[in-house]
């Protein structure tokens, strides 16, 4: 069996935390191989498989929830009872239990991982364009305030999302979105209207007090290890996910 393909990240002591990759997987073309996401037409014992090995990864149980690019939140007090598959409508997920592991699922938004090490609690969170005008970052951060973390002490990774240069829109699009989140505005690389989403949730984490913020920086559009919604151009494709989890 192969290993799971992962980047892993830091976010301090006593956290794992890593963005997969399309690698490491069971699930046959177009799908191939790690594809984590439920929802897009692969054999679900494919994708519970893959999921297996992500938890294998990160040494616990992976908690999913039902993406709605909303800014709905769920707190964890521990793992998803067995062969539940989703834990509700949420776009993010908190937990200071490390008997669970929490994860958004992408192929194009951005993954946000964010955690306290000190206050032992953990987040992730899906932010699309709709998800970041909605407030999913804000959300998410006051559900690990309310677990008693702090904004300045929490590290957060954007992880990897079309780039502000792939990600074309039309110009009134750009407009709406950049006048809740002005560092949203971009141009492509052939000189049209664009949205920048790590620029963004790097923005608005900066803004809420988040101190220690990273960009991963892989363009989902151009890079063949990850999955693209918009490079598939209707074609199914997978999902790869943001996983993180306390250790205990």
């Amino acid at each position: 069996m192969r290993s799971v393909a992962l980047v892993e990240v830091a976010l301090g002591d006593g956290v794992r935390a890593g963005f997969t990759t399309r690698d490491g997987g069971t699930s046959a073309p177009p799908w191939a191989s790690l594809n984590l996401g439920l929802h897009v037409g692969d054999a679900t014992e494919h994708v519970l498989a893959n999921r297996a090995r992500v938890a294998g990864w990160v040494g616990a149980p992976v908690a999913f929830a039902t993406q709605v690019h909303g800014a709905g939140v769920a707190t964890l007090g521990g793992p998803p009872a067995p062969g539940e598959l989703t834990v509700g409508e949420y776009d993010g997920l908190v937990t200071v239990s490390p008997d669970v592991a929490v994860a958004v699922l992408v192929a194009d938004c951005a993954p946000v991982l964010l955690a306290d090490p000190e206050a032992r609690v953990v987040g992730a969170a899906h932010v699309g364009r709709v998800g970041l005008v909605s407030g999913v970052l804000e959300a998410t951060l006051a559900a690990m305030v309310a677990r008693d973390a702090r904004a300045d002490r929490v590290r957060a990774v954007v992880g990897p999302c079309i780039a502000g240069g792939s990600y074309e829109v039309p110009a009134a699009m750009r407009d709406e979105v950049a006048a809740a989140v002005p560092d949203v505005a971009a141009t492509t690389a052939w000189g049209t209207p664009a949205l920048d989403l790590a620029a963004g949730a790097r923005a608005v984490l900066r803004r809420a007090g988040v101190e220690h913020v990273r960009v991963d920086g892989r363009d989902t559009l151009v890079d063949g290890d990850l999955f693209s919604y918009r490079r598939a151009a209707g074609r199914p494709t997978g999902r790869f996910a943001g996983v993180v989890r306390l250790l205990p």
